[in-house]
């Protein structure tokens, strides 16, 4: 695993060992941000479920100006400090902190981000919908922002409203949904 492009681009990254942490593929990786190259320079980007950093990484190695990356392991915890500080040189522009999914959630509902990785372990089906939420609910969403949600293609979600779903892609068992912000205040659900 390495980072794709940008200032860090070939910079090898570590995951932690076992079965807890499912980093996003090089390829998905690579047309994840194919995709999202336009919304990708100084965004402030939030990777809720770190796993490796790797998503939060490469966006800063693109341009992005900061990145809050949260995890609640860890083994998790240290490989994303140790990606960051390889990445970064520890130049401040990358936030880790331990914590699950909603007391991280709740620790930046006063922070606005451009970008929102929602990476969550697959049988968490439950976080998906519910940081959705809490997104909307506490305006962490900037005006323009992108929410990327990766997760299995056997599990679909139902997006609360003021949350559009434009486009999904999907790679062999792995899909993931773009969604931005509904502008006319009438939401849709999928």
């Amino acid at each position: 695993m390495r980072i794709i492009a940008g200032e860090a681009k070939g910079r090898r990254l570590i995951a932690p060992k076992g079965m807890e942490t499912r980093p996003t593929a090089d390829k998905t990786r690579e047309s994840l941000f194919s995709i999202l190259m336009r919304y990708v320079g100084d965004a402030k980007v939030l990777d809720l479920f770190g796993g490796t950093g790797a998503l939060a990484l490469e966006a800063i190695s693109r341009g992005a100006q900061s990145a809050v990356v949260c995890d609640i392991s860890d083994p998790a915890i240290k490989a994303i400090r140790a990606n960051a500080l390889a990445v970064t040189k520890d130049d401040g522009r990358v936030r880790v902190f331990k914590a699950d999914y909603k007391a991280a959630l709740e620790r930046l509902k006063t922070e606005r981000f451009d970008l929102v990785f929602l990476d969550p372990p697959y049988r968490l089906s439950e976080a998906y919908a519910y940081t959705a939420r809490f997104l909307l609910e506490n305006a962490i969403l900037n005006e323009d922002a992108i929410v990327a949600a990766e997760r299995s293609t056997q599990l679909e979600i139902i997006w609360p409203k003021g949350l559009t779903k434009y486009d999904t892609r999907q790679y062999r068992d792995t899909a993931i949904d773009f969604l931005r912000r509904d502008t006319d205040e009438q939401g849709t659900e999928e």
